[in-house]
């Protein structure tokens, strides 16, 4: 007998707390998670042992993950670099440079709107916008 992955169910199950913000903004992703440590007074970091692996057209390509984990807070805050040597993670939305995921606590609108804004606001930013999670086709790509 063999047993399959239902990765759909995977996928709902992964982004059932979630809210997920696509960026514009068309710098190193290192750079970036730099940037946002400054402006917000994060501390994320480049976690390899989330990096998601793909194979296309016989190729291996890897999309970084930075994670950041809010102090007192089940929150836990994941920015994925979309793009790897012109492959992208959610092809669906190849204009996206960025992808930050907000995980593991219930995230309010008021907090999000803020979120978005202090984003906004750093320099080299050029769009944020909240995605809507049942219009993205290649969830299970962003699943670790």
């Amino acid at each position: 007998m063999k047993l399959a992955i239902d990765n759909n169910a995977l996928a709902e199950d992964f982004f059932s707390d979630t809210r997920v913000l696509g960026i514009v903004a068309p710098v190193k992703d290192y750079r970036f998670c730099w940037v946002v440590n400054q402006a917000l007074g994060c501390d994320f970091r480049l976690n390899n042992d989330l990096e998601i692996q793909l194979a296309k057209k016989g190729r291996q390509y890897f999309f970084s993950i930075y994670e950041y984990n809010e102090p007192g807070s089940s929150l836990g805050n994941y920015i994925y670099s979309n793009q790897c040597n012109g492959e992208y993670l959610l092809p669906e939305f190849r204009h996206l440079d960025f992808l930050w995921l907000l995980k593991g606590d219930e995230v309010k609108n008021d907090y999000l709107n803020m979120l978005q804004q202090s984003i906004k606001d750093i320099a080299g930013v050029q769009l944020i916008t909240e995605l809507d999670k049942d219009k993205i086709k290649n969830k299970i790509h962003l699943v670790f």
